[in-house]
């Protein structure tokens, strides 16, 4: 069982020391929680992992057949938990690599490994106080705020509030570990396609370069952010993607002088509520008539190929540039990117007392973002719920 330390056996209030700036002051923690968004990993998971993701709707398993066809054509499996399977090795093995004595345990919020089962298993273990970094990086109620409920609820559920203490790190969007194998991507995916304009006859192609994120309700993307700041377009979501897609393209001199758009995908729910567009799609289908010959799309808001990224992206994309008879490739994702695991550990080092990070890089003005949300952050439009890492959350204040 690994030492837990003094302060950890003691309890302490878990906001002690957070300045004017949402900065926390490093503590002692005893693991890693790993937080993700789960996926089935077979035909059987499919509809019970959809019921789990919009549980609370009231939506027949009719409706939830016609959505699961993306994962029914992949053999009902998702790559996402293979993914955070292989991002977990990943951190051990930087943290090892580092001599950082630190478990990494892996939860999901709607498929096995349930964070409510981690977390029960983390306390019966010994631990009593772990630092939590997601798979989602931007601000917005389905990126941040509902990772911070589910870790309170599931708290309170276990009887684990006030015994078990899960801080946060700060959202990473702007965090060189995570920008840099983007502009890395975008590098090669502008040579691939203009070696395939060169082989059209089109050497001299125009390109345009389309950076993709996965749509949310307008309203949700209005409430994103803290309530004191004023953001671009009236989102901390959207802020916080044109600032990362201008950090990428301003590194790539072979980028200089193209064109570039914020496009969304992986729009769902009702069609009488708006959403964030325009959907990538029909971006693309306007692209011909601008005298585009070419298109880099870069996944933008994810972190792994998980199925929006195979599906929206890699099927439904693709197809739409083929027919149109453009020259198209889509950038990585970070993944287990070196320069990606070695970002993430940094970003926990920030927030441990033992080989403490003091810089705290950012590559837009937007951050560094808060390790302790504001009140309001990225607000619960249908209802306030118990919520960790705030500074007005009451889960976990001991």
């Amino acid at each position: 069982m690994t030492s837990l330390s003094p302060e950890t056996q003691a309890g302490f209030d878990p906001f002690e020391g957070v300045d004017e700036n949402g900065e926390m002051a490093p503590a002692k923690y005893d693991a890693i929680l790993l937080a993700s968004f789960g996926g089935p990993e077979g035909q059987e998971d499919v509809i019970p992992f959809l019921r789990n993701v919009t549980r609370g709707r009231g939506i027949p398993d009719e409706r939830l057949e016609e959505v699961a066809t993306h994962y029914r054509a992949n053999g009902g499996i998702s790559p996402i938990n293979e993914q955070n399977r292989a991002l977990k090795a990943a951190l051990e093995a930087e943290l090892e690599r580092r001599g950082i004595d630190l478990p990494v345990l892996w939860g999901n919020r709607n498929w096995d490994p349930y964070i409510k089962d981690v977390l029960q298993e983390a306390y019966a273990t010994g631990y009593r106080r772990l630092l939590m970094v997601t798979t989602s990086v931007y601000s917005s109620y389905s990126s941040c705020r509902q990772y911070r409920e589910d870790l309170g609820m599931n708290l309170i559920a276990t009887g684990l509030d006030k015994k078990l203490q899960v801080d946060k790190v700060r959202q990473y969007f702007d965090h060189p570990g995570f920008v840099e194998p983007f502009v890395e991507g975008l590098r090669d995916s502008l040579a691939k396609v203009r070696e395939q304009l060169a082989a059209a006859g089109k050497a001299d192609g125009k390109i345009e370069v389309l950076f993709a994120t996965h749509s949310i309700p307008t309203a949700d993307a209005e409430a994103s952010g803290p309530r004191d700041r004023e953001f671009e377009e009236g989102s901390a979501y959207v802020a916080q993607h044109l600032a990362n897609a201008r950090a990428i393209m301003d590194r790539v001199s072979e980028a200089a002088g193209l064109d570039w758009q914020l496009v969304y995908q992986s729009r769902s729910g009702s069609p009488h509520t708006p959403w964030l567009e325009p959907d990538i799609n029909d971006a693309i289908a306007e692209l011909p008539a601008k005298g585009v010959d070419g298109v880099v799309i870069v996944p933008l808001g994810f972190v792994s190929d998980h199925m929006e990224v195979i599906w929206d992206l890699d099927t439904e994309a693709m197809e739409t540039c083929s027919e149109l008879g453009l020259a198209a490739h889509r950038a990585p994702t970070p993944g287990i990117h070196e320069k990606f695991v070695a970002g993430l550990v940094d970003l926990l080092c920030e927030r441990t007392v033992e080989n403490t990070i003091t810089e705290r890089p950012a590559l837009t003005k937007l951050g560094p973002w808060y390790d302790v949300c504001r009140p309001g952050c990225c607000a619960n439009l249908r209802g306030e719920k118990p919520t960790i890492a705030g500074a007005d959350s009451t889960v976990g204040v001991k």
